[in-house]
C-alpha cells in the first residue's frame, strides 16, 4: 500500500507534466499524510537540508568548467585535434565525433551539453560530405552519453550522495567503462561505414597535427590535472570541480583569449541557472529520500527481492531491467535520486560492491537518455541537427543496442569494472 502511493502520486504528477522537483514533493506530502506526521516545517527543514551538502559544491564548479569549455574555444581545439588524427579514415568525421566526445567527456561530464556541442560543429560538416543524416546523429548521441561515465561526471556526484558512495572512487571506476563504450563506437562505425561510399578528407601533415596538438594542449591537460590531482590526493572531487572551474576560465580568457567579461557574465549565469534546476531537484529528493527511510520502503523493496539476494548477479540484472524501463521515461538525475535510496539497502545486503554499482546505475540510466520515449539526448540532437525525431530513433538504435549489450556483460563479468578501480584506486 506504501509503495503503491508513493509511486501512483509521483507517476500521476508527472503524468500530470508537474516538474519532477515538485512531483517528488508532491509524492513526499502523500508518504507524509499516510504515516500520519504531516508537518511543513519538518518538510521544508528537509528541503534545506537536503541542498546543504559540502560535496554537491562539485556541481556548480564543474558547470562553469563545462559552460567554458563550449564557448571559450577548448571544444573547437578538441574537434581539430580530432580531424587531424583520425580525420582522413574512411567514415573519418564520425571517427572524429567518437574521439571528441571522450575527451570532451572528461571535461564537462553533462551528456546534453557535450552533444550540443558536438552536433552543432560537426552534424553540419558530416550533411555536407553526405553522411547519412540519421546514422550520424545518432552516432552523435550516443557519443554525448559517454560523457556521464568518465569523470569528472555530475551524475556520478549525485549518486554518490544519494547511496553514500565514494566520489572519488566513482570517477576512478568510470574510466574503463567509458573507454569501452568509445572503443564499442568505433568497431561499431567502422563496420557502418566499411561498404559505404563517403568522401575521405586528405591526410594532416606531420605540422598540421604538431600545430593541433599544440592549440589543444591546454584543453587536454584539464582531465589529467583532474583525475592526478584525485588519485594522488591533492585535493577532493569538490575542490577538483574549483580546480576545473577555475582552470578552465584561465585558459579561455587568457591563453585562448576567446571569452571576454560580458561573456564570461553570461557563461556565469547560464551556470546558475543550472545549478538551481539540479540543486532544488536534489533537495526535493532529498526529502522524498527522508520520507522513503521513515516509511520502511526499502525494506518492503528488499523483502520483494530477497529471493534473488543470494545470487548478486542475477540481483543486479533485475535491477538493471528495472532500472532500464524507469529511464526510458524519466530523466536521468530523478531516476538516480528517487530509485537510488530504495535500492542500496538490498544492494548492500547481497554483498555487491556499491561503486560498481553506481557505475552501472549510472550507466543504464545513460542509455535512457538516448531511447524514446523521452530521451533527452535525442531530443538534443533533433533541433541542432533540424530533423524528426523518428530518424534519430532509428538512426541510435544500433548504438544503443550495443550499449546495452556492454551493460550486460559488465552484469557478467564485474571484475571488467572492479579491478581497474582497485588498481587506479591503489
Amino acid at each position: 500500500m506504501t509503495i503503491a502511493l508513493f509511486l501512483g502520486s509521483l507517476l500521476a504528477s508527472i503524468g500530470l507534466s508537474v516538474p519532477i522537483a515538485f512531483a517528488l514533493l508532491v509524492s513526499a506530502v502523500v508518504l507524509m499524510l499516510h504515516l500520519d506526521m504531516f508537518n511543513s516545517q519538518i518538510l521544508a527543514q528537509n528541503l534545506v537540508n537536503g541542498a546543504d551538502s559540502y560535496t554537491l559544491l562539485a556541481i556548480p564548479f564543474f558547470l562553469v568548467a563545462g559552460e567554458v569549455m563550449s564557448r571559450g574555444g577548448l571544444s573547437q581545439r578538441i574537434v581539430s585535434l580530432a580531424m587531424t588524427l583520425v580525420g582522413h579514415r574512411k567514415g573519418g568525421l564520425g571517427f572524429v565525433a567518437i574521439f571528441a566526445a571522450i575527451i570532451m567527456a572528461s571535461l564537462s561530464g553533462s551528456a546534453v551539453a557535450d552533444t550540443a556541442a558536438l552536433a552543432s560543429m560537426l552534424l553540419p560538416m558530416m550533411r555536407q560530405a553526405g553522411y547519412p543524416l540519421g546514422r550520424s546523429s545518432g552516432l552523435m548521441a550516443a557519443g554525448g552519453i559517454i560523457a556521464p561515465i568518465i569523470p569528472p561526471s555530475i551524475p556520478l556526484i549525485i549518486i554518490g550522495v544519494a547511496g553514500g558512495i565514494s566520489i572519488g572512487k566513482l570517477f576512478l571506476a568510470g574510466i574503463v567503462p567509458g573507454l569501452i563504450m568509445g572503443a564499442t563506437l568505433v568497431l561499431l562505425w567502422s563496420l557502418m561505414t566499411r561498404k559505404e561510399d563517403l568522401v575521405v578528407a586528405e591526410k594532416a601533415t606531420l605540422s598540421e597535427r604538431l600545430k593541433a596538438l599544440r592549440e589543444s594542449f591546454w584543453a587536454i591537460l584539464l582531465p589529467v590535472i583532474i583525475i592526478g590531482g584525485i588519485k594522488t590526493g591533492m585535493f577532493t572531487p569538490t575542490e577538483a570541480g574549483v580546480v576545473a572551474a577555475v582552470y578552465a576560465i584561465f585558459v579561455a580568457t587568457v591563453v585562448y583569449r576567446e571569452l571576454n567579461l560580458v561573456q564570461l557574465y553570461d557563461v556565469l549565469t547560464q551556470a546558475a541557472r543550472s545549478t538551481a534546476i539540479v540543486m532544488f531537484l536534489v533537495a526535493a529528493a532529498m526529502v522524498a529520500s527522508w520520507l522513503i527511510s521513515i516509511a520502511q520502503l526499502p525494506m518492503m523493496v528488499s523483502a520483494m527481492l530477497e529471493p534473488l539476494a543470494d545470487d548478486p548477479r542475477l540481483l543486479m540484472l533485475a535491477i538493471m531491467a528495472v532500472v532500464l524501463i524507469v529511464g526510458m521515461v524519466m530523466d536521468l538525475t530523478p531516476t538516480i535520486l528517487v530509485l537510488t535510496p530504495i535500492l542500496m539497502p538490498i544492494v548492500k545486503l547481497a554483498g555487491i560492491d556499491p561503486v560498481y554499482f553506481g557505475i552501472m546505475f549510472v550507466l543504464n540510466c545513460s542509455i535512457g537518455l538516448i531511447t524514446p520515449p523521452v530521451g533527452n539526448v535525442l531530443n538534443v540532437i533533433t533541433s541542432v541537427g533540424n530533423l524528426k525525431f523518428e530518424k534519430a530513433v532509428s538512426g541510435v538504435m544500433p548504438f544503443a543496442l550495443a550499449y546495452v549489450v556492454i551493460l550486460l556483460l559488465f552484469v557478467a563479468f564485474p571484475q571488467i569494472i572492479t579491478i581497474p578501480l582497485y588498481w587506479l584506486a591503489g
